[in-house]
């Protein structure tokens, strides 16, 4: 059942009334707030007035269907329009489903190399550049905010900013632990090696997001390294800043990649921000899933999320039990057929918790909480 249209299409006529107010546009955080629900609300807007201009082509087409010469024409543009009317339905109902409200935001992706050794660290570098093509390849922009490379050419670790609408809805089925088995170029014997490589996703953080006390920061300048430790800048380019240092709640966040201090201080700092703010979504994730098991692709670090069988040419995402055996595919940014496995079941999953909620019942949701984050800490409920 399609709720009505019509609060729908009035919302989306307000929005693009104060999009057009120059007091909005004076105003940045609100000209966001206003710009980033009408990009919501477009699509959805575009399929309810498809549907409404299909439901009046079948009345008038239902109002024909007595005339002795409009007749057999009338039937025909009514079975075609009742067809669209059902596609139009069903795309409606998907599309205005209880969306992820970070969907629309830019990214923090970070790569880690874990169990493995040097072939985790080549992993590493192989995923984080299939991530980069696949970035590329949707019209999102990156920028490479700090990176640790190896001597044998991979990375110990790498954070890259990913930006541009709908950054977080392609990557956020990313996070988690995946997983390649493959014979590894020193192995004389050809057995095969199981290595590990971590990803973190996380919904980058704007300054109302999280509010920084001054006084919980530590920051400190040094000049980036390269592979074994050497210095590749002559200068205290790189920035680390540190979140009360010393405490349990410390976090450390790092930028060097770019030549400049200010602008790695501020990419730094933007790091920080989203790590607290992810550290809140997994606070309030292991919360509800005290009281509901069904998580699809939650973005928790320690899940299995995926493994790459170079043998076989096969990947497999294990959260729902999906494999494709175009590895080739995959590894140059050909995430396209997993990630529409995994949307659909998290459609699938929103779907079943809209009946739910409709029925009366809590189905325990896992998203963001809504209040902005200080220092880490969430508001009070």
């Amino acid at each position: 059942m399609i709720p009505p249209l019509r609060p729908l299409l009035d919302e989306f006529e307000a929005l693009e009334r104060q999009l057009a107010d120059p007091a909005v546009a004076a105003d940045p955080d609100r000209a966001r707030r206003a710009g980033r629900r009408y990009a919501e609300l477009r699509p959805q807007v575009a399929l309810a007035t498809a549907l409404e201009h299909q439901e009046a082509r079948a009345k008038d087409a239902r109002a024909a269907l007595d005339d002795p010469e409009l007749g057999d024409m009338a039937r025909e543009e009514l079975a075609e329009a009742e067809a669209r009317i059902a596609a139009l339905a069903d795309e409606l109902r998907d599309a205005l489903l209880p969306r992820d409200p970070d969907d629309d935001k830019d990214v923090i992706l970070e790569v880690r190399a874990a169990a493995g050794g040097d072939e985790a660290s080549l992993f590493a570098a192989e995923l984080l550049q299939a991530y980069l093509r696949y970035a590329a390849t949707e019209g999102l922009r990156t920028e490479m905010l700090d990176s640790h490379p190896t001597e044998v050419g991979g990375l110990s670790k790498a954070s890259v900013e990913i930006t541009g609408t709908g950054a977080y809805a392609r990557f956020k089925f990313e996070s988690g632990v995946h997983r390649v088995q493959r014979v590894p170029t020193t192995e004389a014997q050809g057995r095969i090696h199981t290595s590990t490589v971590t990803v973190a996703v996380m919904p980058a953080a704007e300054e109302i997001d999280v509010v920084l006390d001054p006084a919980d920061l530590r920051i400190d300048v040094y000049r980036s390294s390269g592979p074994g430790g050497q210095s590749v800048n002559t200068t205290d380019s790189a920035v680390r800043v540190t979140f009360r240092a010393g405490t349990p709640e410390e976090l450390v966040a790092t930028c060097q990649d770019g030549k400049s201090q200010t602008k790695n201080k501020e990419k730094a700092l933007a790091v920080l921000r989203a790590r607290l703010l992810e550290r809140e979504r997994a606070r309030a994730q292991s919360e509800a899933r005290a009281t509901r098991l069904v998580q699809i692709g939650g973005g928790d670090r320690s899940e299995k999320v995926r493994t790459y069988n170079v043998p076989q040419s096969r990947v497999t995402d294990h959260r729902i039990g999906f494999t494709t055996h175009d590895l080739a595919g995959v590894m140059t940014g050909g995430f396209h057929e997993v990630h529409g496995a995994l949307a659909a079941a998290e459609r699938a999953r929103r779907a079943a918790d809209a009946v739910v909620t409709a029925s009366g019942e809590d189905p325990g949701g896992a998203g963001t909480t809504g209040h902005k984050t200080r220092g880490g800490h969430r508001g009070a409920a």
